[in-house]
């Protein structure tokens, strides 16, 4: 379905000659004036402009990594301490490990061009996940004793902010953008399913950190991007982190976040261009801990979150020129590990699928 969309929107878009804008002087709308649909907070809109976006984006982990070493769920329960373990019939190893976890979340935008070089921003989501386990029988051994899933699904963090142009304006197609952003703490932290234990009961226990749906505090969300265009190709770079301002009502804060990105793009036609992107990101361990978190599995653990990844990624744009299609976008890019290096034990990202509509008016 997603190919067809892809299909459908090129030949829509390619179907007329490209056109000018009305009273901007000639110029034509191109593909690559954004950056590809995974790097947010890229540009900014003249006066008056609004944008609506929609963004739909997958992510597939699956399988353990402590540092760079692929570990199996025999190796975790057979290696790996319960720091939970003191406590009354908590056994001394890890006894439930993590297979699988698809995670969607569904993002809703808005953009206003306040000045010409101030533009304001808000965007909320839904988010859904899944994570599979496998359960070991008893204290200690290899033995399985079963599989289950947990799964939560609702609003995420809100964020709001602004894109300030650093630029003068003189050049259409470069800008130098400071983003200034707030993440608002919308999202859930008190998510509980039911689960399979060592003994083989079933409760409904508050779930690890990665199942919950927000990060229950207010964080910063500073960003710097440049981007430009020579003839058919553009390029561009942003700088962008995540900082927690407090401690959460749970009595912890998710790790600090700092990532840098750059991308390349070819457009052999305005309305469409192809792009390469390199992501590097480090997250920080969590902070604190949630007392009503405490289960002999990976995830209940703050210190087993975070580490270094760098993911290279290959995606495309495609800007209507003509009639109704003016002002549409439609993108999409695919994402694929390069390295990881995790503060394991704990999942592994294979894969994550961005597609996305823009229009602005």
């Amino acid at each position: 379905m997603k190919i067809r969309l892809l299909a459908s929107a090129a030949l829509l878009c390619g179907a007329l000659p490209a056109i000018a804008h009305e009273g901007d002087g000639g110029s034509v709308t191109y593909a690559s004036d954004h950056a590809p649909i995974g790097v947010m907070a890229d540009h900014r809109h003249k006066k008056g402009e609004w944008m609506t976006s929609y963004r739909y984006m997958h992510m597939d982990m699956s399988g353990n990594r402590d540092g760079d070493d692929s570990l199996s769920p025999e190796d975790i329960v057979t290696t790996v301490t319960n720091p939970f373990a003191n406590p009354p019939m908590m056994p001394p190893t890890l006894r439930v490990v993590p297979t699988d976890m698809p995670m969607q979340m569904h993002m809703v935008g808005g953009m206003y061009g306040l000045t010409d070089r101030f533009t304001l921003m808000a965007m909320g989501m839904y988010v859904s996940k899944e994570m599979d386990h496998i359960t070991f029988q008893g204290p200690m051994g290899t033995t399985r004793l079963g599989e289950f899933t947990t799964e939560t699904a609702g609003i995420g963090d809100t964020t709001i902010g602004a894109i300030i142009g650093l630029d003068d304006g003189s050049y259409e197609h470069r800008q130098i953008n400071l983003g200034l952003a707030l993440s608002l703490p919308t999202g859930s932290i008190e998510e509980t399913d039911q689960i399979l234990t060592p003994m083989g009961t079933t409760p409904n226990p508050r779930l690890p950190y990665p199942m919950q749906l927000g990060s229950g505090s207010f964080d910063f969300k500073p960003s710097l991007t440049a981007r430009s265009r020579t003839g058919d190709w553009s390029y561009g770079a942003q700088a962008s982190a995540i900082i927690p301002l407090d401690e959460n009502d749970e009595g912890y804060t998710l790790g600090d976040v700092a990532e840098a990105t750059a991308w390349l793009a070819y457009e052999p036609r305005p309305w469409v261009s192809f792009s390469g992107r390199l992501k590097a990101r480090s997250v920080g361990q969590i902070d604190g801990d949630d007392p009503l978190i405490r289960a002999p599995v990976q995830t209940a653990d703050p210190a087993n979150h975070g580490g270094e990844t760098v993911e290279a990624l290959l995606g495309i744009n495609l800007a209507g020129q003509t009639g109704w299609q003016k002002g549409h976008r439609i993108a999409a890019e695919l994402g694929l590990p390069v390295m990881r290096d995790l503060n394991g034990p704990q999942m592994e990202t294979d894969l994550t699928f961005t597609l996305g509509w823009q229009k602005a008016f």
